[in-house]
């Protein structure tokens, strides 16, 4: 909700707030440039395939773990500027009749966020150990390979952005005066 600042400017937010909204952009921006290193990568791909009969080997490997990788770099940032899907019907309803009501809805939302991405993170720390431990990798040996562990790390990384923005929310809806 507007109330939340989520979108806007944070000049007035703790340090650690702003540090957090430094790191969530960061993460958005290596998300959108490895966006755009895929379409240059699959451009030369297909280029290579039908002008040359030569696909670039692992494209489909790299999408793929990619793909996962994008997610999670990009959705603390979805979050913070209040672009994560959901339905705002009721909530937009309950913020001009009950404020009080909606503000309390959107910090269960935020505390679901915060359990699920909790448990996301405690299933996939022993998965990213596991690979960095073992040098899982996808593609076939002698053509392509690629390791795993690295998009696990993100994973993690992401995951813990969203619970900290998730807090931050409720930080900023409950202690930090809207400007």
């Amino acid at each position: 909700m507007a109330s939340d600042r989520a979108g806007g400017s944070s000049q007035g937010d703790p340090l650690a707030l702003r540090l957090l909204d430094g790191v969530t952009r960061m993460s958005n921006v290596c998300g959108t440039v490895l966006i755009l290193a895929l379409m240059v990568l699959i451009g030369a791909d297909v280029l290579g395939r039908n002008l040359f009969g030569a696909p670039i080997s692992g494209v489909p490997e790299l999408v793929s773990l990619s793909i996962v990788v994008i997610v999670f770099l990009q959705a603390p940032f979805a979050l913070k500027a209040e672009k994560l899907t959901r339905s705002d019907a009721l909530a937009g309803i309950l913020n001009r009749r009950r404020p009080g009501v909606a503000r309390a809805l959107d910090t269960v939302f935020d505390l679901i966020g915060i359990g699920v991405m909790a448990a996301i993170l405690y299933a996939t720390w022993p998965l990213f150990a596991r690979a960095f431990e073992r040098g899982d990798f996808v593609g076939a040996i002698g053509d392509f390979t690629a390791p795993t562990w690295p998009v696990k790390a993100v994973i993690l990384l992401g995951s813990s952005i969203l619970i900290l923005q998730f807090l931050a929310r409720i930080v900023r809806r409950y202690w930090i005066p809207a400007s």
